[in-house]
């Protein structure tokens, strides 16, 4: 199993990185994670523009699934034909929310996507087993486990301290975890976490190693992000860039 960031900023696109999205690919199959603002620049750049099998959206912030309303032209009007329609695994309302970010007339893209509902539970999509779970955000929003072959991939999306979170990780390979927010500051309740959040969460799900992502570096310091993470995780901690790959 092979995981590629192709945007990892926080909240909005930063001047280094789109927005979140992360390409996760096991025999010759290739699942999306999320499909944030500006990504589609970063899946030309890092696999190919129609190099993808699947697509799982944990959320409907615009950070994390915008792309996929731009996505629909390259599918739709290839000069070759039309590309068969992708699986897209969401919350609900995913289908309207794309539709209407698309077209004023908020025109259906059923012709390009098939969407299966996300809820809490496991499911395989391709070779990879998926455990999802809802996480503590102001919208329904799903952290996800990803599993094949023994290898372990977990994923916060968004989301505040919450134990949904530490079952998602538990003994996970790599943890991919959001810290948005600094320490030592008062910050909105029940949001993200800082990174501090993020490593006491590594520690108690007994991780590997702990990836840091969707920093927002308007708000905050990459490197009192770090350091707080590692004072909490005594483990490898490393803040994602795009195009940087993890073989499991």
């Amino acid at each position: 199993m092979r995981l590629t960031v192709l945007g990892c900023a926080g909240s909005f696109p930063g001047p280094e990185s789109a927005c979140s999205a992360y390409l996760v690919e096991a025999e010759g199959f290739r699942l999306l994670i999320d499909f944030g603002s500006g990504s589609l620049s970063a899946l030309q750049r890092y696999a190919g523009i129609d190099a993808i099998d699947a697509i799982l959206i944990t959320h409907l912030h615009c950070d994390h699934m915008l792309d996929a309303c731009t996505y629909v032209v390259v599918r739709r009007y290839d000069p070759a034909g039309p590309l068969p329609p992708l699986p897209v695994y969401a919350p609900m309302g995913a289908a309207e929310r794309i539709s209407a970010a698309y077209s004023s007339e908020a025109e259906p893209v059923d012709d390009v996507y098939t969407f299966y509902g996300l809820q809490p539970g496991t499911f395989p999509i391709g070779p990879f087993t998926v455990t999802a779970d809802r996480v503590n955000h102001p919208i329904e929003t799903y952290g996800v486990r990803v599993e094949h072959n023994g290898s372990v991939l977990a994923y916060s999306s968004d989301t505040a301290p919450c134990d949904p979170l530490l079952r998602l990780a538990q003994g996970a390979d790599l943890f991919l975890c959001e810290a948005s927010y600094l320490d030592g500051r008062p910050n909105p309740p029940d949001l993200h976490l800082t990174g501090g959040e993020a490593g006491e969460a590594a520690t108690k799900a007994d991780v590997g190693r702990l990836l840091l992502t969707h920093l927002v570096p308007a708000w905050g310091s990459e490197a009192s992000t770090v350091e707080a993470a590692c004072a909490a995780y005594a483990g490898p901690v490393e803040v994602v860039r795009p195009g940087a790959r993890y073989d499991l």
